[in-house]
């Protein structure tokens, strides 16, 4: 049986002696694991001292385009830590450049597109028709990673929301205060919606891409979904994301990450099996309101690794472990990305705590 068919066809099988693909996919459906599955976002970056090697030669624009460095640096954490899954070494921002969009690292940090979209007629010069091709050194990247991984760990696949993407993109790049969407969406909801359409297009092409590739599950980074008051998230970022889900089916997995996002209703409607969360809620109570059938992944503060010792970060774990205790359909995560200054110790820690933590008793 194919990967595209074991998510929808797969029978649930005993806990006991499952590899960490199976524990993967078992936590994502809901079903019965023998512990939690734990990866961590930005789990390849500048805390790997052999990622820094790699950074010594080659930029990170050449790692994400070159399918073999791309393949060593989405490894190198699995090889370290031993992590259930592997997600891609890539960027959301792949998808404009591949929509004619480029983007560069600015010398004093953060990101800097090639042109702010300053009118309606830069959002129409976008094209999503050649997004396959122009992002073709994905697949092959995949392919490789797959080939080396094996059937053991599973792979991830990623992309980022329309909505967080169309921030990028109005504001030229990185920013302190990003405005532009949500101006644009409240003063020209029509130029807003056409350049969503476009993104949803370019956002669900790249995701069936991966999938076509071999990946075993897909998360969509919503990073900037807290930014959307009250009541305008169903209308900045709900649709768009709803609409991706759809367009991509049952095939895989689609966990959600909506940082700072609490509008559940609308995360619950979303169609995705997973929803990642910010170390900013409570897991005891979301717990309590998450619906059953709906996965939970995260939700360790990544600034802890970086300010407790391992002892104290086993503790911590442990109480996050208890938390989900006997609770089928749960992800061991951080709530955000690793810091890159993280101690390497310290994130061996919660590796060792989480594999370590017997999840099939109950509370």
């Amino acid at each position: 049986m194919n990967h595209l068919l074991s998510f929808s066809g797969h029978r649930a099988s005993p806990a006991a002696g499952m590899t960490s693909r199976q524990r993967f996919l078992h936590a994502c459906r809901c079903e019965p694991t023998d512990r939690p599955p734990i990866w961590m976002m930005r789990q390849a970056g500048r805390c790997l001292p052999e990622y820094r090697a790699l950074k010594e030669s080659y930029s990170f624009l050449e790692l994400v385009r070159t399918p073999e460095l791309a393949c060593e640096a989405t490894l190198q954490p699995v090889r370290r830590f031993g992590f259930d899954a592997a997600i891609l070494f890539s960027d959301i921002l792949v998808i404009p450049e591949a929509m004619g969009q480029g983007y560069r690292f600015r010398d004093t940090g953060g990101i800097e597109m090639a042109f702010p979209l300053g009118d309606i007629n830069a959002i129409r010069q976008l094209s999503v028709n050649a997004v396959e091709e122009r992002l073709d050194y994905v697949s092959k990247a995949l392919a490789l990673i797959r080939s080396q991984l094996g059937g053991d760990t599973a792979l991830l696949g990623f992309a980022g929301s329309p909505w967080t993407l169309a921030n990028f993109m109005l504001e030229g790049g990185s920013s302190k205060s990003y405005c532009r969407a949500l101006a644009l969406m409240k003063e020209a909801p029509e130029t807003f919606h056409l350049l969503c359409e476009k993104l949803t297009q370019a956002v669900t092409r790249f995701l069936r891409q991966q999938i076509e590739a071999g990946v075993d599950a897909v998360q969509i980074f919503d990073s900037h979904g807290g930014l959307l008051p009250p009541g305008f998230f169903e209308e900045g970022s709900g649709r768009w994301l709803r609409q991706v889900i759809d367009r991509i089916g049952k095939k895989v997995p689609v966990i959600v990450f909506s940082k700072g996002t609490r509008c559940w209703k609308s995360l619950f409607g979303l169609g995705a099996n997973v929803i990642s969360l910010d170390p900013r809620v409570n897991l005891s109570e979301i717990r309590r309101i998450f619906p059953d059938h709906l996965a939970i992944q995260g939700n360790l503060d990544p600034e802890l690794l970086l300010h407790l010792t391992p002892e104290e970060l086993r503790a911590t774990t442990g109480r996050l472990l208890e938390k989900m205790r006997g609770r089928p359909g749960y992800l061991f995560n951080l709530g955000h990305g690793v810091p890159p200054a993280a101690p390497l110790e310290n994130i061996g820690a919660v590796v060792d705590t989480v594999r370590r933590f017997d999840h099939t008793s109950t509370l």
